[in-house]
């Protein structure tokens, strides 16, 4: 018979969600803080075109590796021990944005930092996930896609405070995410070992062949069950990830070199449109968890795609750069990261379901970090076109994951305890 989780102490689960949920936010922390940050170093320390290119480019590399590594060793070797070496890594890197006066140092604070946070991101949303109830699972894995609005909130925040104080700002954008991590280590220090995992492991240890403890092995996410999901979110995240990627990236790049706009300006423009996605957020949070999560996704998705479609159409300026961020804030919140971590926490079982998360957010990654390498380039021949081809990818990322999901009712935390089917020998 499967082992309750009952025999191992857990933790209060949205405790669990507020703590490890910090991943969301140190990610999308770092990866606005660099990319206003580094248009900053541009003018105070002399980073080139080519750097800040090379340095988005590569954080966002970082990210996809350290997802790989970090998913599949949590599913190995427990999650606890993997998200408090993650934050160690994001706080050496950050204290080399932050004191790091050449290329080479920043380029080791970025590598540092992105693979720290890759790492984190898939540990800490299964973390959360075994922690929770089926009640309360996606209201609070809601919740980490809330604090990654709120991280972007942070860097925007001190952007529009600091933007125009020279090499400082890009310091205090930097030095807030250390700051964090620095408390997330410590808070986290009190989470104890997942005990789905714990329960997973044992199992597997007593020769239990339930379905978490049997499904471990990579070439498990090529079969049925779990090859239509899999293949699904890698499209959907991939594809619309690559554009909000450099939005974040290259927004305000784009605003300051294209439409004119200071850096204070525009990040005051990002700081007076937020409490729309935190709003949605918190609706997201309530609706998740019942029947109308797909006609919110099919709402949002259209929002997210009108965001995109209008610096494509009518070029950039201040209303359009305002419109596209509204609309990207709301949509988002139905139709992007949210609605994927749901879906996969759902849709793999305990002991694959880290490597999963990490294989989507790296796949994701990557193709982001490849155009990352480029968009500068690609900006000074036709910012209008580049957004033209982020709405297109963004489209077929959507209708991918509606075709997918849309009828999808099944969830592996109802399954996973149940005997493996395919296994050889029946368990006692």
């Amino acid at each position: 018979m499967a082992i309750t989780t009952s025999h191992y102490r857990q933790a209060n689960s949205w405790w669990v969600g507020i703590v490890c949920g910090m991943a969301s936010y140190i990610d999308s922390a770092t990866i606005v803080a660099t990319g206003i940050a580094l248009v900053i170093y541009q003018y105070t320390l002399g980073i080139t075109e080519t750097e800040i290119g090379i340095m988005s480019g590569a954080l966002t590399l970082c990210i996809a590796i350290g997802a790989i590594f970090g998913g599949r060793l949590s599913d190995r070797f427990g999650r606890r021990s993997v998200f408090l070496a993650t934050m160690l890594l994001v706080i050496v890197g950050s204290a080399l944005l932050v004191f790091g006066a050449t290329f080479p140092l920043l380029l080791a604070g970025v590598i540092l930092a992105g693979l720290g946070t890759g790492a984190d991101l898939p540990v800490s949303l299964s973390t959360i996930s075994e922690a929770a109830t089926d009640k309360n699972r996606g209201a609070i894995i809601g919740l980490s896609n809330i604090l990654w609005t709120v991280g972007i909130l942070s860097a925007v925040v001190i952007a529009s405070l600091f933007g125009d104080a020279g090499r400082l700002g890009g310091q205090l954008l930097f030095g807030q995410v250390g700051v964090v991590a620095i408390i997330v280590f410590f808070c986290r220090l009190t989470i104890p070992e997942s005990a789905r995992w714990r329960a997973a492991q044992a199992e597997r240890k007593q020769g239990i062949e339930t379905i978490r403890a049997d499904r471990t092995r990579i070439r498990d996410l090529v079969k049925a069950p779990y090859l239509a999901p899999f293949v699904a979110l890698l499209v959907f995240y991939a594809l619309t990830n690559t554009a909000a990627n450099t939005g974040g990236q290259f927004g305000t790049y784009l605003a300051v070199n294209v439409a004119g706009i200071s850096v204070s300006t525009n990040s005051t423009i990002g700081l007076l449109t937020f409490p729309v996605g935190i709003l949605a957020g918190l609706w997201f949070m309530k609706i998740v968890g019942g029947r109308h999560r797909m006609t919110y996704f099919v709402v949002g998705g259209v929002a997210l795609l009108i965001g995109y479609l209008v610096p494509a159409v009518f070029g950039f300026s201040l209303p359009t750069i305002v419109i596209m961020t509204v609309a990207g804030s709301f949509g988002g919140a139905f139709a992007f990261e949210g609605i994927m971590k749901v879906w996969t926490q759902e849709s793999f079982p305990t002991l694959l379901r880290s490597t999963a998360q990490g294989t989507i957010i790296a796949v994701a990654r990557v193709v982001a970090a490849l155009l990352a390498f480029g968009t500068p380039a690609l900006i000074a021949v036709s910012p209008r076109g580049l957004y033209f081809a982020l709405s297109a990818l963004v489209a077929i990322g959507l209708l991918v994951g509606w075709i997918v999901f849309r009828r999808r009712t099944g969830d592996q935390f109802d399954e996973e305890k149940r005997l493996d089917p395919e296994a050889a020998v029946p368990s006692v």
